[in-house]
């Protein structure tokens, strides 16, 4: 195996054996599916040659194609990544264990006339190895009769952290993090320090932003709202569910959060800020204004059309609500009374009459013994006049209820 802190410091010899430099530095290019080095920087940092003079690497000694006359030396590239400089002792993720670590070595492969970055090494024999003491370690562990394994990661089951916005490193897509679960992501992120965190954020698109976002504790919610601008905020709230943005918003100063409603669309904004209005301990501040309306007139399959129609997220669908022109409940019917019904049968026909439901002022905890005595995964919340406002979800009166459960969202587990 080839490693970087091999490279660091090793002898430049021409093809005549003559005396060049030292390594100082690998510069690399990060491409998919592995960053490949395009140069070799001399120890000092302010001179580079490309890999292609580079005929061979042994014994911790480079050997150029070329003699020391004829090495074409420039500056490094501005737009490459210093492997030592850039990725050594920085957090990385490793997106199939799900957890962050931390860089202490850097495996290579020559591969085509090429060097490639092929692994990450996590493992206290990958820091011995910079500090040269590898093979001290490896005595040790013989001495124990002890294997004293690699602790290697492959590249392409990694994601670089950049650590601050200005960091050439942020041309990192995080196409791997972004394909990992919501959740995972707000684990690794809760992980990180804040700039770290900033960094993963500016990279993830709105949905998958608002998705993690949504996962994480108030504290963490806060802290990264504040420091993203209003533009970019404004763009994660709204893919947000109301309710969700609402809370978010609470805990955030007055200012900001007028801001931030002035940077949203006009819809999204008055649902948001409807849901202010209310208590956050009640079911008016637990609610979701996102919820499926039929009317009692409509056959089966006319219901099933407006679903399909309006593409709802899974938690909104848990029931669907029969109301008439004026917005008062009538009724309730489950996706199972829908699809299991005949295509002409009416709505009126199907529906559960006498429904469950909530006033606005009602206390969190009385939500949450409704939605217990009754099994329910949702309990619509209705005015005085019996009008249909939202919808409490059984995660949403989790998060309140549970003391010392965090605020983790338990859609995961519900479905």
């Amino acid at each position: 195996m080839i490693f970087l802190s091999d490279f660091l410091r090793a002898e430049i010899l021409d093809q005549r054996q003559q005396y060049v430099g030292r390594v100082g530095e690998l510069v690399a290019q990060l491409i998919e599916p592995f960053p490949v080095v395009r140069q070799v920087v001399l120890r000092g940092g302010k001179k580079a040659f490309p890999w292609s003079e580079v005929r061979s690497f042994e014994n911790r000694e480079l050997v150029l194609k070329v003699t020391k006359e004829e090495l074409a030396l420039g500056e490094p590239e501005a737009d490459g990544v210093w492997l030592a400089r850039d990725i050594l002792d920085k957090q990385i993720v490793d997106t199939d264990g799900r957890r962050v670590v931390r860089v202490n070595d850097l495996q290579l492969s020559s591969m085509s006339g090429s060097l490639i970055v092929v692994g990450v090494d996590i493992g206290g024999r990958g820091l011995l190895r910079r500090l040269g003491l590898e093979g001290t370690g490896k005595a040790i562990a013989h001495g124990f009769r002890r294997e004293w394994a690699q602790k290697l990661i492959a590249w392409d089951a990694v994601d670089p952290v950049a650590s601050n916005l200005e960091s050439v490193k942020l041309r990192i897509s995080h196409q791997k993090l972004a394909k990992m679960h919501p959740a995972d992501i707000a684990d690794v992120v809760e992980r990180l320090a804040a700039p770290e965190r900033l960094a993963i954020f500016a990279s993830l698109d709105e949905e998958t932003a608002a998705e993690t976002l949504e996962e994480m504790s108030p504290e963490d919610q806060a802290e990264i709202l504040e420091r993203l601008d209003d533009e970019r905020a404004a763009d994660i709230l709204e893919e947000m569910g109301p309710d969700e943005a609402a809370d978010l918003l609470a805990d955030l100063p007055e200012e900001r959060v007028e801001a931030l409603l002035d940077k949203m669309r006009q819809a999204d904004a008055d649902e948001v800020e409807e849901l202010l209005n209310y208590e956050e301990d009640t079911a008016g501040g637990l609610m979701t204004t996102e919820y499926v309306t039929v009317t009692s007139d409509m056959t089966a399959a006319e219901a099933i059309d407006r679903l399909r129609e309006l593409e709802p997220e899974a938690e909104q669908v848990y029931y669907v609500y029969a109301v008439d022109h004026r917005e008062n409940l009538l009724g309730v019917l489950s996706l199972r009374d829908l699809i299991v019904s005949q295509p002409g049968k009416l709505v009126g026909d199907i529906m559960i009459d006498k429904v469950v439901h909530v006033a606005l002022d009602t206390p969190a905890r009385d939500v949450a013994e409704v939605m217990r005595k009754y099994n329910l995964l949702a309990v619509p919340v209705t005015d005085l006049d019996g009008h249909l406002e939202g919808m409490v979800t059984v995660d949403d009166v989790m998060d309140t209820v549970l003391e010392g459960a965090g605020r983790r969202r338990m859609a995961r587990i519900f479905g």
